[in-house]
């Protein structure tokens, strides 16, 4: 052990922190590090697998918003009516496969006939997937990054309606993702305006005044209530771009 975690020092400088381990904490420590080289393996088998499944679905639209609303509420049906709207202008739909606002979507697009992807998180008090995801359509994640990148790669459009921390970060990734060039431009429509002016013009008053986002970043999406005016974004996007993978 002394070779992995020497425990002392005699040449005067800073002693390394693992010497205040005990030996069975240094071998505990060791034995955590040889576990995660482990895990690059499961990581592996996420990236194939939601790389095999995602290839062959065609174009689809991601849409995010909170497992935590409820049934009949405005943005439960907005979602229900915005995946029912894709389906019908020949998209397929991509949730996180929870409940709330991504049953909704899915539950659109399963009832108009097209295709439903649920990319579920397995996490201990979310989520079980919702039943609206075509059974071979529907993957399974441990890791989020992994699931953000399925999120991303085979997207035409990213449509957000109101959620929490994780609906904020899918949408300043995919932000900061088309800002940086490291992935495709495609469209990032809001969807309940009134959840997010707040937001907005804190971007406008505070993010933008200070120098840090150029006026241009502002652009990056857009904001609408209807359903119609959300594809209608996103078709007029793609007149004059090929569909396909982002990077």
């Amino acid at each position: 052990m002394d070779k992995l975690f020497p425990l002392s020092r005699t040449d005067g400088h800073a002693r390394h922190p693992l010497s205040k381990l005990t030996e069975a904490e240094a071998l505990a420590w060791q034995q955590r590090q040889i576990k995660d080289l482990w895990r690059i393996f499961r990581i592996m088998s996420e990236f194939v697998e939601g790389f095999e499944t995602l290839s062959r679905i065609g174009p689809c639209v991601s849409i995010f918003g909170s497992a935590r609303t409820p049934r009949g509420h405005r943005y439960y049906r907005l979602a229900e009516a915005v995946g029912r709207c894709l389906v019908e202008h020949g998209f397929g739909v991509i949730t996180g496969g929870g409940p709330g606002i991504m049953e909704a979507a899915n539950k659109g697009a399963k009832e108009a006939g097209g295709v439903s992807v649920g990319l579920n998180i397995v996490i201990p008090h979310e989520q079980e997937s919702n039943p609206y995801i075509d059974r071979d359509k529907l993957i399974n994640f441990d890791f989020f990054f992994v699931r953000k990148v399925m999120f991303v790669k085979y997207a035409q459009g990213f449509i957000v309606l109101p959620g929490g921390f994780g609906t904020m970060d899918e949408l300043f990734e995919a932000l900061t993702l088309i800002q940086t060039g490291k992935a495709t431009r495609f469209p990032v429509i809001l969807m309940g305006t009134d959840y997010w002016k707040g937001l907005i013009d804190w971007l406008r008053s505070e993010m933008l005044a200070a120098g840090n986002i150029s006026p241009e970043d502002l652009e990056l999406f857009k904001l609408t209530d209807a359903p119609e005016e959300a594809v209608q974004i996103i078709e007029t996007f793609y007149r004059e771009r090929a569909l396909g993978p982002n990077f």
